[in-house]
C-alpha cells in the first residue's frame, strides 16, 4: 500500500514538472513573439517618421543636379538608413551582380523623361534594383485614364503631377533613394540642364518631334539614352524586343523616328524597346467636338506646340516596355551589359532579296535603270510578314517556295498598299499579263478573279490604317 502511494506521488510530481515546463515554454514563446511584434512596430514607426521627415526636408526648390550620398563602396547614409538593411533588401541583386557590380548600380544616375505607363514602371524597377539617384521629368498630371497602365498612380493621385506620385512610391519602396522630380517639359533649347551628370537617359516621350530632339541631343552630347517605341494599340507580349534603332522592323513609330533621325545624321547607336506587332483593328479614342474646331485632330493638344496621339493602350504592354528598359540599364550599370539582343526573326536577307527582285521588275517595266524605290526593306518586311503572313495572295494561299512581291495595280505608283505577295511564277505571270505594253494588258482582277481583288483591297485598307498611326 505504501509502495503504491509513493508511486502515485512520484507520478504527480512528474506530471506537475512536465506541465510547468510546457507552461514555461509557452510563456517564453509568447514573450518572444510579443517582443518581435514590438520591434517590428518600432521599426515601422521609425521608417515612417524618417520618411515623413525626409519629405518635409525635400520640399524646398531642388538643385540643378542630383545630390550624391553614395560612397565608393556603394554604402548609403541617406536619412541614417542602416546599410545592413539596404543590403538585405537588395540581397537577390547582390547575389546576381556581386558587391562590385551592385556598388556601380547604386552609384548610377538615371533620368527618365516621360513618366507615364512606360517611364513609371522603369522608375519603380530601377529603384527596386538599387539605383539610388533618379530624376523624373514630366509636365503631365494623373487622370482617371492613367490608372490602367501607370505603375504608381491611384485614385487619390488623380489631378496630381505624375512625377510626384512616382516619387512618393519610390521613397516607400527604397528609403535611401534620392528622387529629383521636375514638373517640366523637355525642350531641346533648354533641356540640357535636366540631363547633367547622368549615366543613362530614358526616353519615354509620346510626342515624336520631342522624342527625336531628345535622342539627337543625347547622341550629339555622348549621353547614353534608351528609347521606348510604340506600345499603344498592341497586345502581344511575345513580339516585344530590344534592338538598335537601325534594326527595328514593322513598328510604325520606330520607322518614323528612325527616318527623322537619319535626316539629322543619326543612323544607329540608340537601343530601343519596341514591338513587331502591327496595331490591331482598334480605333483612336473619340474626341469632343470642340477639339475638331482647333484644327487637325490626329493629336491631342496639351500645349499648343506639344500634341500627342490619343491611342488605346492595353495596360500590361507599356509595363513590359518599362521593365525591359530597367533590366537593360541595370545590367549596363553593373558592368554586365546585354550584348547583341536576340532579334525575334533573322530574316533580313529574305527582305533584302525581295526588295532587289522588286527593283529589278520595276526597272524592266520602266525600261530604264532605277536606283531606289519609294519603299525600303522595312516596308517589305511589313508587307510580307504582317500583311500577307508570308503567304501568296492567290488561293489556296500557300507559303511560297520562292516568294516574290510585285506591284498590283499598273495604273498606280509603288506604295506599300499597292504591293502583293506571289509565288515566283505567278509574279512573272502577273507582270506579263497586267503590265504588257502592246495594248493587251489586262486588269489584275480579270487575271486573278474577284476574290483575290477583295483580298488585296482588304490588305491595302489595313496598311493605310497602319500608316495613320504615325504622326
Amino acid at each position: 500500500m505504501t509502495s503504491s502511494l509513493n508511486l502515485s506521488h512520484k507520478s504527480q510530481l512528474v506530471l506537475t514538472a512536465v506541465a510547468a515546463a510546457v507552461t514555461t515554454a509557452g510563456l517564453l514563446q509568447a514573450y518572444s513573439a510579443h517582443t518581435r511584434r514590438v520591434k517590428r512596430k518600432e521599426l515601422a514607426r521609425e521608417i515612417q517618421d524618417s520618411l515623413l521627415s525626409s519629405i518635409e526636408q525635400d520640399q524646398p526648390a531642388r538643385s540643378s543636379t542630383i545630390p550624391s550620398s553614395i560612397d565608393a563602396s556603394g554604402a548609403s547614409s541617406v536619412f541614417g538608413y542602416d546599410e545592413e538593411l539596404i543590403r538585405e533588401q537588395l540581397a537577390r541583386n547582390y547575389a546576381f551582380f556581386g558587391d562590385e557590380g551592385m556598388a556601380k548600380v547604386r552609384q548610377g544616375t538615371v533620368v527618365i523623361v516621360g513618366c507615364g505607363g512606360v517611364g513609371s514602371w522603369a522608375a519603380v524597377m530601377l529603384a527596386r534594383s538599387g539605383v539610388s539617384k533618379i530624376r523624373l521629368v514630366d509636365f503631365d498630371y494623373v487622370t482617371l485614364s492613367s490608372l490602367n497602365r501607370h505603375a504608381t498612380a491611384t485614385l487619390e493621385d488623380v489631378g496630381t503631377p505624375k512625377v510626384t506620385c512616382i516619387e512618393r512610391t519610390l521613397r516607400k519602396i527604397a528609403k535611401w533613394v534620392e528622387v529629383d522630380s521636375r514638373i517640366e517639359i523637355w525642350r531641346k533649347d533648354e533641356g540640357g540642364k535636366l540631363l547633367e551628370g547622368v549615366d543613362w537617359v530614358i526616353d519615354a516621350i509620346d510626342n515624336i518631334q520631342t522624342k527625336v530632339d531628345l535622342l539627337k541631343y543625347c547622341h550629339d552630347n555622348k549621353l547614353k539614352v534608351f528609347s521606348s517605341m510604340g506600345a499603344g494599340a498592341k497586345c502581344d507580349p511575345t513580339r516585344i524586343q530590344i534592338s538598335d534603332i537601325s534594326y527595328t522592323v514593322y513598328d510604325p513609330l520606330a520607322r518614323s523616328v528612325r527616318r527623322r533621325l537619319r535626316l539629322l545624321g543619326v543612323e544607329s547607336g540608340i537601343p530601343v524597346v519596341y514591338s513587331t506587332e502591327v496595331p490591331g483593328d482598334v480605333k483612336l479614342l473619340p474626341l469632343p467636338e470642340e477639339e475638331f474646331q482647333k484644327g487637325p485632330v490626329k493629336e491631342l493638344g496639351v500645349f499648343d506646340d506639344f500634341r500627342v496621339r490619343i491611342l488605346p493602350v492595353l495596360g500590361p504592354l507599356p509595363a513590359i516596355f518599362g521593365l525591359n528598359i530597367a533590366s537593360y540599364i541595370v545590367c549596363d550599370l553593373a558592368g554586365k551589359p546585354i550584348l547583341n539582343p536576340l532579334a525575334i526573326k533573322g530574316r533580313k536577307k529574305l527582305y533584302e532579296r525581295l526588295y532587289r527582285d522588286l527593283l529589278q521588275k520595276e526597272c524592266k517595266i520602266a525600261g530604264y535603270q532605277l536606283n531606289r524605290l519609294p519603299i525600303d526593306e522595312d516596308d517589305v518586311a511589313l508587307i510580307f510578314e504582317d500583311l500577307y503572313m508570308g503567304r501568296s495572295v492567290v488561293p489556296p494561299y500557300d507559303v511560297p517556295t520562292r516568294p516574290s512581291i510585285v506591284r498590283w495595280d499598273p495604273s498606280k505608283p509603288i506604295t506599300i498598299d499597292n504591293i502583293v505577295v506571289f509565288e515566283h511564277n505567278d509574279a512573272d505571270k502577273h507582270i506579263k499579263l497586267c503590265f504588257s505594253k502592246d495594248g493587251t494588258a489586262q486588269p489584275p482582277e480579270e487575271v486573278w478573279g474577284s476574290k483575290v481583288k477583295e483580298i488585296v483591297e482588304k490588305r491595302s485598307a489595313e496598311l493605310r490604317r497602319v500608316r495613320d498611326w504615325v504622326i
